[in-house]
């Protein structure tokens, strides 16, 4: 395994070998050993699962507040999607900025998201499932988020907004700079 770090250097893109032959290939999803290796010290106690049928499709930008805040591992079963880590922790340097990734079935990489960042990501195909571990227990209440389009994000999604697929939730997230939760 191998962690590259990202301009933020606690987001971590995961690199697990391929071990290829004539019926296809063999990779690890995780391994407690080598994560501890790469300074990644959390347990996680849940795995998610999301289906979108239509590319175009925005999910998040979403996050836990304290003392739910979970750290996230995410990959991509089928399909490809852009990935994004925003940072919400308020002392850090890298507050309201935000890393990408393009995360595919092909390329088998993760993104490790540690706790303090919302988290989303927009489907580049069709019938994309996006696999994710989280470190605590999905809590309802404690559930929040930040709009995909807050311009204060500078985020380059790969899709217009008026072609995205989107909850009804999500459309009506705060801006950051009106979000009353903190890190």
């Amino acid at each position: 395994m191998h962690a590259e770090k990202l301009e933020i250097p606690d987001v971590l893109l995961i690199h697990f070998k391929r071990f290829y032959d004539k019926r296809g290939f063999f990779t690890e999803l995780y391994n407690g050993e080598e994560f501890a290796r790469a300074d990644i010290q959390e347990t996680f106690v849940q795995d998610n699962f999301s289906f979108s049928s239509e590319a175009g499709t925005i999910r998040g930008l979403h996050f836990q507040s304290v003392p739910h805040a979970q750290a996230k591992l995410v990959r991509v079963s089928r399909g490809r999607i852009f990935d994004v880590a925003v940072d919400l922790r308020r002392q850090s340097l890298t507050y309201g900025q935000h890393v990408t990734a393009e995360l595919s079935a092909e390329n088998g990489l993760q993104l490790y998201v540690p706790r303090g960042f919302a988290h989303g990501f927009c489907t580049l195909e069709p019938n994309t499932e996006v696999v994710y571990k989280v470190s605590s227990y999905y809590a309802p209440h404690a559930e929040e988020g930040i709009l995909w389009t807050d311009p204060q994000l500078k985020i380059n999604w790969p899709v217009d907004p008026k072609d995205a697929t989107i909850s009804g939730k999500d459309e009506v997230l705060p801006l950051l700079r009106d979000l009353s939760s903190t890190f």
